[in-house]
C-alpha cells in the first residue's frame, strides 16, 4: 500500500475482484468511469511499480507534483494500458478517499470511504468480495 493509503486505511471499506473478467481486461480507466460523479473533482496521485508505457511516466511524474484532476488521469489510461503493479489514490482536499490497487495484472482492490462508490462496483463486478 503507498504511503497516502496506509494512513486512510482504518477508515476505508474494501472489495477485490479479478482485472480479467472473461476476456475482458478491466482497466483504470473503466474503474474511473465507474467512479462517476464521486470520483469526477478528485486529484490523483499514482505510485507505479512498473512503467510499462510512456503515459506511465507521465503519470508518475503529475503525481510527483501536485497530482492530476480525473479526466487528465482518464486521457492517460485510455485507449486500453494494462497496468502492472500500480496505485491510484484519489484525494478530495487533502482527504484521501479512495485507492485503486492494481496487482501484477489479476487483481484491483478498491477501498473508498463512501460505501456507495463500493456498491456500484460489485453491481459491475458480481464476484468482487470484501477485503
Amino acid at each position: 500500500m503507498s504511503r497516502y493509503a496506509a494512513e486512510a486505511e482504518a477508515k476505508m471499506k474494501g472489495i477485490t475482484f479479478p482485472a480479467w473478467q472473461g476476456e475482458h481486461y478491466v482497466t483504470l480507466a473503466e474503474l474511473l468511469v465507474r467512479l462517476g460523479s464521486f470520483g469526477l473533482d478528485l486529484t490523483w496521485r499514482v505510485e507505479l511499480d512498473e512503467i510499462v508505457d510512456p503515459r506511465c511516466a507521465e503519470m508518475a511524474g503529475r503525481s510527483a507534483d501536485s497530482g492530476m484532476d480525473t479526466l487528465t488521469l482518464l486521457s492517460l489510461t485510455t485507449p486500453f494500458l494494462q497496468l502492472i503493479d500500480a496505485e491510484a489514490c484519489g484525494f478530495a482536499g487533502d482527504d484521501l478517499v479512495v485507492v485503486l490497487s492494481e496487482f501484477d495484472s489479476s487483481l484491483w482492490d478498491v477501498r473508498a470511504v463512501d460505501e456507495r462508490v463500493l456498491s456500484e462496483l460489485r453491481h459491475h463486478y458480481p464476484d468482487a468480495t470484501d477485503l
